[in-house]
């Protein structure tokens, strides 16, 4: 099994968020076999820093220590390990990336365990421009010994990597996270439309909401670029907003926890996905008066 240095990855998703990461894995000097999907171009970047390809999923795990997953949501995440598990060995390791529901990570991860490996879900905060920079946030969860294993390998692409617990932990948090995140993205698209609306100066509202408690970090990456008529900053789309907190109320729902806003916020994003598209990125919709 690969340690810190060197290790031998593979890379399914390597997109908006999955390039970044698989960048940065090379550049911290770990080997990395990626996959194409719909779009050549990250891939062909990937080869040419190193990367190697294979031309199916059912080649991608052959001789490797891990292989990483950054795909939509938990239906890819199904489709890849029905693809890769044939050629799956004992030992291995899948490190799944995405935001997927908690009661299908523990259903995969028995899956797997039949044949000798083990997955660690380690969802992620942060953009593409986070991704690129290697300052993601990684949320993982392993037991002690593979979380031992996988820190390093997150390391090289996360500025800040916190062990929540067991396999199924990570998607826990991930989905409180983005409950958070895209509750301040729903307030901020509804205060700035109705500043537009009443002919408040967005630059006066801003500076005003910098200088107090309304200030966050979802405020900074949306607004500034914003009000320089660039409304593709927060490269989230509402279509993923939908599904992820759809999956925080299943989880809820399951668990018996009270997630009241939970669902209005979900039935926002939805509403906007039916207006704008379900590709419209979260910051095109300060764009729009409703």
């Amino acid at each position: 099994m690969g340690g810190a240095h060197m290790a031998r990855l593979g890379f399914v998703g390597a997109g908006l968020m999955g390039h970044g990461m698989a960048a940065n894995l090379l550049k911290a000097g770990h080997g990395v076999r990626v996959i194409a999907h719909c779009n050549r171009a990250p891939v062909d970047d990937l080869l040419g820093r190193g990367a190697t390809e294979v031309r199916t999923l059912a080649e991608m795990p052959l001789g490797l220590d891990a292989i990483f997953l950054c795909v939509t949501g938990t239906p890819q995440v199904d489709e890849v390990i029905t693809a890769i598990e044939p050629s799956l060995a004992g030992g291995q390791l899948i490190v799944d990336t995405s935001t997927t529901e908690p009661d299908a990570t523990l259903r995969f991860a028995e899956q797997l365990a039949r044949r000798g490996v083990r997955l660690v879900d380690a969802p992620i905060g942060g953009g593409a421009q986070q991704a690129e920079a290697g300052e993601l946030s990684s949320m993982v969860g392993a037991s002690d010994a593979d979380f031992t294993v996988v820190e390093p390998w997150l390391r090289a692409t996360s500025k800040t990597v916190q062990h929540m617990g067991p396999v199924g932990s990570g998607h826990r948090a991930k989905l409180l996270n983005n409950m958070i995140s895209l509750g301040y993205v729903a307030l901020i698209v509804e205060a700035y439309r109705i500043a537009r609306a009443e002919g408040i100066d967005w630059a006066k509202l801003y500076a005003i909401n910098m200088g107090g408690a309304a200030r966050s970090a979802t405020l900074e990456r949306m607004l500034p670029p914003a009000m320089e008529g660039d409304f593709g900053a927060y490269k989230f789309t509402t279509q993923n907003a939908d599904k992820d907190l759809s999956y925080l109320m299943e989880f809820a729902r399951r668990q018996g926890h009270a997630a009241t806003l939970a669902e209005p916020l979900r039935d926002f994003f939805r509403a906007a996905a039916e207006a704008h598209g379900a590709s419209a990125m979260l910051s095109e919709l300060l764009a729009t008066r409703q």
